[in-house]
């Protein structure tokens, strides 16, 4: 996007004529006859790194000097920019001619003998198109043939949901609202809905027991790492003591050496603690608790 659209003038209601622009744009979602959802999202990016989400795409209709009305093309809807802008490209694209000289800019239909329907004024390095806006109203949006205007409405409604669109029509609760089918009801999906609305279910309530001795309880837990280390070992093994929160950790390079891990840990801390391990709490996993882990487990009371 060029930057000289972007500082200097502050007027939204203006069309400014940008050669840097890939497509047509607005803020203005009033402005539209019709529209339809992006298959992909997409996004505007203006000459201070503010990225602009791209809410739709559509067309709006002007009217030109000459009294006819023509309509740009595949115009992005962003809610969020202040200027609106006409893509060069795209109106050569629709058959038509721009000249800029320094009284202005001039539109020329090229499919129609080269008649003149729309010129602009300079501003500096700055063209403004000199066209009138057609407001449409809401009864263009329900005469649309496609199913983006349910959406426009569950919008306008404060994303009221689509039963409840259908209850309105039923009862003629609001002026112009169009016919909505059922099935065309049922299979719109609002992403804004979905992210705003959803709700996380609360953590089961934890026991807040804590040892009182150390040793009174051990936590084991096996974990798997992406990257092997220089020694291959992608798994290791974290023993936590409940009381003081102290963690020892061993690398291995497969899950079997969970045992052997957990006697040398046993030697070490129960000869420095001067007590015994007296439980072992596993998070779940089983696949190391081997018929040896778990013998010798009963064996030792633990």
């Amino acid at each position: 996007m060029a930057n000289s659209m972007i500082g200097g003038v502050s007027d939204n209601n203006v069309w400014y004529v940008d050669s840097g622009a890939s497509n047509h744009m607005t803020s203005h979602g009033d402005w539209f006859k019709d529209t339809k959802d992006l298959k992909r999202l997409g996004f505007v990016e203006t000459s201070d790194d503010i990225t602009h989400p791209i809410t739709q795409i559509g067309k709006v209709p002007l009217s030109m000097q000459d009294g006819q009305t023509k309509y740009l093309k595949y115009v992005f809807h962003v809610s969020t920019i202040t200027k609106n802008l006409v893509s060069v490209g795209q109106m050569v694209e629709q058959g038509l001619q721009m000249t800029f000289n320094p009284n202005g800019c001039f539109v020329k239909d090229m499919k129609n003998q080269g008649k003149l329907i729309a010129k602009g004024e300079r501003n500096g390095r700055m063209f403004t198109l000199d066209v009138t806006m057609l407001k449409v109203n809401s009864m263009l949006f329900t005469h649309g043939k496609g199913t983006g205007h349910i959406g426009i409405w569950h919008k306008r409604l404060g994303h009221v949901n689509f039963q409840c669109l259908k209850l309105m029509e039923k009862q003629n609760l609001v002026g112009g609202l169009p016919k909505f089918g059922i099935e065309k009801v049922m299979s719109k999906v609002c992403e804004t809905c979905q992210l705003g609305k959803q709700a996380r279910h609360p953590f089961p309530a934890q026991t807040t027991h804590v040892s009182s001795k150390p040793l009174e309880m051990i936590h084991l837990n096996v974990w798997t790492t992406k990257t092997e280390s220089i020694r291959g070992c992608k798994y290791y093994a974290s023993f936590t003591d409940d009381h003081t929160r102290k963690v020892w950790v061993y690398f291995m390079k497969h899950k079997g050496e969970v045992f052997q891990h957990f006697l040398n840990f046993k030697t070490m801390v129960e000869k420095e603690k001067g007590v015994s391990i007296k439980s072992l709490r596993s998070d779940g996993g089983g696949k190391y608790f081997s018929n040896e882990f778990s013998e010798y487990l009963k064996e030792h009371g633990i």
